[in-house]
Formats: C-alpha cells, sequence, structure tokens
C-alpha cells in the first residue's frame, strides 16, 4: 500500500512538471492553422481519433466513431490550460447554433476525471466531453500535434477527413468560416467501411 501512494505521489509531480509545461507553451503559441498534413498522416490521423473509446464524465466508454456523418470538431484540452477555458465558450455557442446543421464539438480532456466533471457541468457544457489520460496524447500527436501542446483542435468532414487542425486557441469566427461550408456538404461515410477495425487505439 506504501508502495502504491508512494508511486501516485511521484505520477502526480510528474504530471504537475509535464502540464506546467504544456501550460507555458499554449499561452504562449497563438491558435492558427498548422501546416497541412501529408494525405497518409490525415488518413492515419483521423482514424486514430475515429477508432477511439474513451469514458465520458459519467464514467461510460465512448466510440467518437458515433458521431461519422457530422462535421466534428474534436478539441484536446484540459481544465488548467487558460486558453482552453477561453475558447470553451465559443464552443458552447457553436453548438448550440450549429447542432440541427450536424455540427458535434466533441472535446477529449488530458486531466483528472473529477475536475473535467466538475468544470463540464459548472460552465453547462453542451457538447461530449470525454476524459483521456496522458497517453491519449497518441492520439493528437497522430493528427499533427508535434509540439504536445494544448488546446488542439481537430476539424473532421462528414466523411470522416482531417480537413484543418489548429494549435491554440481558435476564435469562433475563424472556426466558423471553416465549419459552415463543410455543413453544407455531404456525407461520405460508405468510404470509411472498416475504419474501426484498421487501427486499434480504443483504450487510450
Amino acid at each position: 500500500m506504501a508502495k502504491l501512494r508512494q508511486l501516485l505521489i511521484y505520477l502526480a509531480l510528474g504530471a504537475l512538471a509535464i502540464t506546467t509545461g504544456f501550460m507555458l507553451r499554449a499561452q504562449l503559441m497563438g491558435g492558427g492553422p498548422q501546416p497541412a498534413l501529408s494525405s497518409e498522416a490525415s488518413q492515419q490521423g483521423a482514424k486514430a481519433i475515429l477508432t477511439a473509446n474513451l469514458p465520458d464524465i459519467q464514467g461510460e466508454n465512448q466510440a467518437i466513431s458515433q458521431w461519422l456523418g457530422n462535421v466534428i470538431v474534436v478539441n484536446f484540452w484540459a481544465t488548467w490550460c487558460t486558453p482552453c477555458r477561453e475558447e470553451i465558450p465559443e464552443f458552447i455557442a457553436a453548438q448550440e447554433k450549429f447542432r440541427d446543421q450536424g455540427l458535434v464539438f466533441v472535446g477529449i480532456a488530458i486531466d483528472q476525471a473529477d475536475k473535467v466533471k466538475a468544470y463540464s457541468e459548472e460552465f453547462a457544457i453542451n457538447y461530449p466531453v470525454l476524459v483521456g489520460s496522458f497517453h491519449t496524447w497518441a492520439l493528437a500527436e497522430a493528427a499533427g500535434n508535434r509540439q504536445s501542446a494544448l488546446p488542439y483542435t481537430v476539424v473532421i468532414n462528414r466523411s470522416g477527413e482531417i480537413v484543418e487542425t489548429y494549435l491554440g486557441r481558435v476564435h469562433l469566427n475563424t472556426l466558423e468560416k471553416l465549419v459552415i461550408p463543410l455543413l453544407k456538404e455531404s456525407s461520405h461515410v460508405q468510404h470509411q467501411s472498416g475504419l474501426v477495425d484498421d487501427l486499434d487505439l480504443r483504450n487510450l
């Protein structure tokens, strides 16, 4: 028991050091589109995200692939990240505004589950919020986040393809310019057949 407690303390201290570094980098970097991924990298990044299963704030596992056919905005964030907290109210407003047109925000919090649940409920986040561990960085990295900083936002079209990624805070007007045309496109999710079987990152 003592060894377990010691291990947890070390993990907590390590996590604090890592997250402090992430926060500093995220605050220094302005939000903006990232260099375009190669076709192969984009495809692999989309598969990594869409084949993932993560618990929501109620502890129920959710498959991100359930939202295929919508325009999905995947936002990697944490409660300790100041730019993340600044953009979430705008995401809430956009989800309300475009919900009926097929827009789905999915927040993936790399944080402690109890803090994520409390924050989500306090600010009435109106879109799915999933909880990941530090291993979940593999999803963000697969989608182009080489800096390992937060927030990181990935926009996926109705056909399950990554069309844009943003490192740092994303402003609503920037996001709307990209999302509105995507909402008018048709879905071709049938081309994603076998998606869940191709890459097993369900428990990240």
